[in-house]
């Protein structure tokens, strides 16, 4: 769980470093029972768009990552229209024997 929630928090942060005026963010870490969520903050209005995934392409995939590591991820924009929230999951797995 720690080294898919360190590859998706790294993908969005770079996302903010990209994206966004002022590159500024914040980051939550909310410990729930069995996972962890983490949210990315920033003032930017855009919403971030899941490409299709051009592989030869330098960029466009930190979504598709996110996606792939993360058991739910999604984007909640701020009522004010002032920044949004994109967040993830990742829920622990338990070893059966």
């Amino acid at each position: 769980m720690a080294d898919a929630a360190e590859l998706a928090l790294t993908e969005l942060v770079a996302n903010v470093v990209r994206h966004v005026p002022g590159r500024r963010c914040g980051i939550c870490f909310l410990l729930l029972s069995g996972a962890v969520r983490v949210e990315v903050s920033d003032s930017c209005p855009r919403l971030p768009v899941l490409s299709s995934g051009n592989v030869l392409s330098d960029s466009g995939r930190g979504l598709l990552l996110v996606e792939a590591v993360t058991d739910r991820w999604g984007v909640t924009p701020r009522p004010t229209g002032s920044g949004k929230t994109v967040w993830f999951e990742c829920v622990a797995k338990t070893l059966e024997r």
